[in-house]
């Protein structure tokens, strides 16, 4: 039997820092709890590198008297809590007493601090676990702790980051949060030595959003908040409108402590339904504010994982919370006009609105009109023997008609002499043969199986979703959603990024959780690749001034959106995967949509163009995109063999 040793303190603060210390956004979080523990109202967050080589935190709390620096390193000693009993009723947002112990074991870490009962302020410094030095030093009222090298002892689990971009943004999401869990603070997040986030700790909720995530995102938020039993739930819920395709902008607190809460996101649906469509999901900064004893936050060291003891009631309040935000704040869009004005009564009114100065007519502006040719007026066509009179327009409105007279050559006539000239007479309308443009079907795929035209026949439409035609004997019926999806999909898939894309004409703009930003950052070359143009807009937010020519600008943004949060919840999937998922994406947006309107000659030309396609039986996703029934078998059913 192998023998059991007591491990050396070294090494067990490393297995510990392990569960505590996965990458420097861990690190920060755990010190930003502290920070706002300590009472600050001002907190500095400075990272370069990601966070890997150094992170600085600065705020203006309670600060730690020189007698307690040592064992605020050491494993397991708080102030928080003393007694089994004060686990029942945590209001802090630390208390394990491993956040410092674990990143001491780490990295290299350098501490600053004074409090208000002290003339002068003390230096620690500690590296891998080891004390290097405690001094004085002179320094305000607070604590600013540097935390450089991170991992330099354990090159192992170095090389399980990322790069350096993706570090950072995810220490941007954990500031986020915590500035979105306390609107009270104010926070300001310096990245390589540029100021990325300042929020004004005003303790408005809504106007933290904004200072967040920006100002289109925060418009389309409404107030949520509902009591009961104990439970208040409060803070804000967007609209139906401004759904998204995942659930990457939600967040949940309790007690302000961010949390991963199933439940809370199972009731927040619940509250959408009938009001949202079906694979979209709302956003929503809600706070759950409860007795400290009804939730039991001690689940993981890294406390977002949480249990309560009520889970019914829990859902319920934040339920409540929603249908009632939706009753009261989902109101139409207002359409708001100018004031009308009777330019004609009034035309100073015309001026002074549309800031023009109206020059004074000159008194010799008839002599100044430049002379030229007479207008001949074109020869009238009698109609002869009571024919009737055809013509068409010209292009663009015109009001001079032709008409199509037993001569070689029309002969032009206005087009109110034409009708009043031939009273009662029958009107034609034809095309004029120079403007004629011959409609061109567009062109169909290599057939591997020739098209018998002769046994064609479309018979129509049913539920605006599917085509039924007749070929080769088979009554053939056409999803038309799913079979125009696997058309585009493989047409991207043949031009693999080697293809046009359109120029937006007002590039859009998305706003992104700091997950999605990374993850469309880390991908942007694919993303490209793919017919889009994206670019970093800063803050958590893209740019894209290109995309697919299949694709509608106003899908553009939930395309991305989409895309974003695939590469989010599928990191692991190779390159080609990611790819293919793109394209099933744009295609599943291009494509017409079931109850959309199709024209009787865009379904013949679109039948055609499928039915000589014989590789395509399956949309991407799997489904069938047409089903037959021979003749006999629908014979059969009705009885007549």
């Amino acid at each position: 039997m192998p023998k059991i040793n007591v491990l050396p303190k070294s090494l067990a603060d490393l297995i510990a820092a392990g569960e505590v210390v996965e990458r420097p956004a861990s690190v920060v979080k755990e010190l930003l709890e502290n920070s706002i523990d300590a009472g600050a109202d001002t907190i500095t967050v400075e990272i370069k590198n990601g966070g890997i080589s150094y992170i600085r935190i600065t705020d203006n709390g309670c600060g730690i008297s020189r007698e307690d620096i040592r064992n605020a390193f050491v494993s397991h000693a708080t102030s928080k809590i003393s007694k089994p009993e004060d686990l029942d009723s945590i209001f802090t947002l630390g208390f394990r007493g491993e956040a410092l112990a674990s990143v001491a074991a780490v990295a290299r870490v350098e501490i600053m601090t004074k409090t208000e009962y002290e003339e002068i302020g003390s230096r620690y410094v500690i590296e891998s676990g080891e004390e290097i030095l405690l001094d004085d030093a002179g320094c305000p009222l607070g604590t600013t702790i540097m935390v450089r090298d991170l991992f330099f002892k354990t090159p192992a689990r170095m090389k399980f980051l990322k790069k350096d971009v993706s570090e950072a943004n995810a220490v941007a999401a954990v500031v986020d949060r915590i500035a979105l869990s306390h609107p009270e603070i104010s926070f300001r997040f310096i990245r390589d030595g540029k100021q990325v986030l300042v929020t004004s700790g005003k303790g408005d909720a809504l106007t933290c959003i904004r200072e967040i995530f920006g100002r289109e995102f925060s418009s389309e938020l409404i107030p949520a908040e509902a009591e009961g039993k104990g439970i208040r739930v409060s803070g804000f819920v967007s609209k139906p409108s401004a759904s998204r395709p995942n659930r990457n902008m939600q967040f949940f607190f309790i007690n302000n402590r961010l949390i991963k809460t199933g439940t809370g996101s199972a009731a927040l649906s619940e509250g959408y339904k009938s009001s949202i469509m079906v694979g979209k999901f709302p956003s929503c900064v809600l706070n759950i504010s409860l007795d400290p004893s009804m939730v039991d936050v001690n689940v993981h060291p890294a406390k977002t994982e949480v249990r309560f003891s009520d889970e019914k009631l829990i859902f319920n309040t934040v339920y409540y919370a929603v249908k009632n935000a939706l009753a009261v704040g989902d109101t139409p869009k207002q359409i708001t006009t100018a004031p009308k004005v009777d330019y004609y009564k009034a035309p100073e009114k015309k001026a002074e609105q549309l800031k023009i100065d109206v020059p004074a007519p000159k008194k010799d502006f008839w002599q100044h009109i430049p002379k030229s040719e007479p207008i001949k007026e074109p020869e009238k066509y009698i109609p002869q023997n009571g024919e009737p009179v055809k013509f068409i327009s010209q292009p663009l409105k015109s009001a001079v008609a032709v008409a199509r007279s037993p001569e070689p050559f029309a002969k032009e006539e206005s087009l109110d002499d034409i009708l009043l000239n031939n009273p009662g007479k029958k009107v034609e309308i034809h095309e004029r043969e120079e403007n004629k443009v011959e409609e061109k079907p567009e062109p169909i795929a290599e057939r591997k199986d020739s098209f018998d035209e002769e046994s064609f026949r479309l018979v129509g439409e049913a539920f605006r979703t599917y085509i039924i035609c007749e070929y080769r004997g088979k009554l053939v019926m056409i999803d038309k959603h799913a079979a125009h999806e696997r058309i585009i999909y493989e047409k991207l898939k043949k031009e693999n990024g080697e293809r046009s894309a359109q120029l937006l004409l007002l590039p859009v703009t998305v706003t992104l959780s700091k997950e999605e930003y990374s993850a469309v950052l880390e991908n942007a070359e694919l993303i490209n690749k793919s017919g889009f143009e994206v670019e970093d807009f800063g803050s958590g937010s893209i740019i894209v001034s290109e995309c697919p020519m299949e694709l509608s600008a106003d899908d553009v943004e939930d395309v991305i959106v989409e895309i974003a949060g695939r590469f989010v919840e599928k990191k692991q999937d190779v390159m080609f995967e990611k790819l293919d998922w793109i394209y099933h994406s744009v295609a599943c947006r291009s494509a017409i949509k079931a109850g959309n309107f199709t024209s009787r000659t865009e379904m013949e030309l679109f039948s055609k163009q499928l039915l000589s396609m014989p590789d395509i039986r399956y949309c991407p996703h799997g489904r069938p995109v047409l089903i037959e029934m021979t003749q006999r078998e629908l014979e059969k059913n009705f009885g007549r063999v």
